[in-house]
């Protein structure tokens, strides 16, 4: 992992993995999530020549805070790191939370990306014909109405979460989320997937949870920045059964982003659609760095 020095002067702690040239993918990760890769992805990414590029989002692990962020700051740390690494051209990914970052960068970087993933990503809270909230598991009831209350509200909720998965076991995960996680997806919470996600956590959140309330008001906030202007080619993956971020959200998704591709599967949860689709979603956006630099 090295921090990197951002304009403004915060540090950004970033890794790259997957293949030792080639193209990037900047990943952004979940809510609350890290730097840390996970070990499918970066072997899938190996595989197709791919340069996997992660970072700890502003306020997680070692990354410094950036108070009252948007969704739509991303993109200018996401163009710091394009210029650390020295490349013009990109693709972007995020999983979950990370879902509205990578299409931030991606309406916002339209010179630099060219291709957006969304798996299982969250869609805008005050949009009138999305219900934000139904079909989400209870603990995420929870924690967005304490965000729509106000930091204060949140970090009560917060607080007590991050104690529990800062180190949590792989069964731990399983508990602390039992309300977000339909059968499918526990069947995939192996004993090194598991080790993964917990390791995930207990680096984002080792020092406060910052970063995760930051995420959670983002998202109930004005996003600041059109998905109607995203231009560039779009891949929306959501499962039918997921609880952490249902179904609506990338239907909504995949019907108000233009020209955007909808993978919209039957049967798939939250963390199942990642862990089983990679492969193909890694095929699908390396496509677009083909199309758009063919060198």
């Amino acid at each position: 992992m090295t921090l990197m020095k951002l304009p403004d002067g915060r540090d950004l702690d970033i890794r790259i993995s997957g293949a030792d040239d080639g193209p990037v993918l900047l990943f952004h990760h979940g809510t609350p999530g890290s730097v840390l890769p996970r070990s499918a992805m970066a072997e899938s990414a190996k595989e197709r020549g791919i340069r996997l590029v992660t970072y700890s989002r502003a306020g997680y692990g070692d990354s410094t805070r950036n108070p009252g962020r948007s969704v739509a700051d991303v993109a200018d740390d996401a163009a710091a790191i394009l210029d650390h690494l020295g490349v013009e051209k990109a693709m972007t990914a995020g999983w979950s939370g990370g879902g509205p970052h990578a299409l931030a960068t991606g309406a916002l970087l339209p010179d630099r990306v060219t291709g957006i993933l969304s798996i299982a990503g969250v869609a805008p809270y005050d949009e009138p014909d999305l219900a934000f909230l139904q079909g989400m598991g209870e603990g995420n009831h929870v924690e967005f109405n304490a965000a729509a209350e106000g930091e204060d509200a949140l970090r009560r909720v917060l607080e007590p979460m991050r104690a529990e998965l800062a180190d949590a076991t792989p069964d731990d995960i399983i508990g602390e989320l039992s309300t977000l996680l339909p059968d499918v997806d526990r069947a995939v919470i192996t004993d090194e997937t598991g080790a993964e996600v917990a390791a995930n956590f207990a680096e984002g959140l080792k020092n406060g949870v910052d970063g995760w309330a930051d995420d959670d008001l983002a998202f109930t906030r004005p996003w600041g920045f059109d998905l109607s202007s995203i231009t560039v080619p779009t891949f929306v993956w959501q499962g039918s059964l997921d609880l952490m971020v249902p179904f609506a959200h990338g239907q909504w998704l995949a019907g108000n982003i233009p020209g955007a591709t909808a993978h919209l599967v039957d049967g798939e949860g939250h963390l199942s659609i990642g862990i089983g689709a990679i492969d193909a979603m890694l095929d699908e956006l390396r496509e677009t760095f083909a199309e758009r630099d063919p060198r």
